[in-house]
């Protein structure tokens, strides 16, 4: 399928001037839909496998936000490789946030480009790679291959006009919906998204900027061409799994000889 050219546009939830409700609107948005479609599930194999072969049981992930997929999907690792653990991290630090058992959140804000020496494992980003622009991000692989550290990118968003063209028509609905899931109910939720529909316009808007700046396989590889050293390795590809397609972008350490 053709792919629309990357634009590095601006999403409302990188922004530090973003007032807090906004914020924790679109976050609590975000978990609620991870929390009940389970989309990353699927992938709980490919990292154990990765655990495995990377010789550690600790897994740090960036950009967590309000947890990513982690209430899920790390009892389900758990279930195909029992010790799993995850470091979950992040710019702006969720406090609070119910975690299953093996799941920590660092409440001191970690920079993805800059991530302090203690923090050891396989590093994870779930729907952030395209965050970081072309720069940015081979700066953050160069990173995992000049320490050896395994690495693991996974984005469910496409750079296509028919994934586009859905989005326009489902997300406001979507909102509309998945808002009286959250919990607690809060009455500045139900203001701004029913009767000043600001949230629904700018969880659009991230939305559509998100599926723009999204890298496809062909970009992950030009991305990782010549971060190489010591025999790290990198894989790039689709994973399809309960309807989804989910991009990848896998680095292994190589093998000490």
């Amino acid at each position: 399928m053709p792919l629309l050219p990357r634009l590095q546009l601006f999403e409302f939830l990188d922004q530090s001037w973003l007032p807090e409700l906004l914020r924790r609107g679109e976050v609590d948005y975000l978990r609620v839909v991870l929390d009940r479609v389970r989309p990353y599930d699927g992938v709980a194999r490919l990292l154990s496998e990765l655990l495995r072969s990377s010789g550690t049981d600790q897994v740090v992930d960036l950009c967590s936000g309000s947890g990513g997929p982690w209430r899920t999907l790390l009892p389900t690792l758990q279930a195909v490789h029992g010790r799993a653990e995850v470091v979950l991290t992040d710019l702006h630090p969720t406090p609070g946030l119910e975690l299953p058992a093996g799941a920590t959140y660092r409440d001191t804000p970690v920079d993805a480009t800059r991530i302090p020496e203690e923090l050891t494992g396989v590093r994870t980003l779930f729907e952030a790679l395209h965050h970081f622009p072309p720069e940015q991000a081979r700066a953050l692989l160069a990173d995992a291959a000049t320490r050896g550290v395994p690495f693991a990118a996974f984005e469910l968003t496409q750079r296509s006009l028919p994934y586009l063209l859905i989005q326009f028509l489902l997300i406001v609905p979507l909102v509309w919906g998945f808002t009286l899931l959250i919990r607690p109910v809060r009455w500045w939720r139900l203001v701004l998204t029913y009767l000043v529909p600001i949230l629904p316009l700018l969880i659009l808007w991230d939305g559509v900027v998100s599926s723009l700046r999204t890298y496809a396989p062909g970009d992950l590889e030009r991305l990782t061409q010549g971060l190489d050293a010591n025999g790290y390795s990198w894989t790039s590809g689709v994973h399809r799994a309960q309807g989804m397609i989910i991009t990848y972008l896998i680095g292994q350490p190589g093998r000490p000889r």
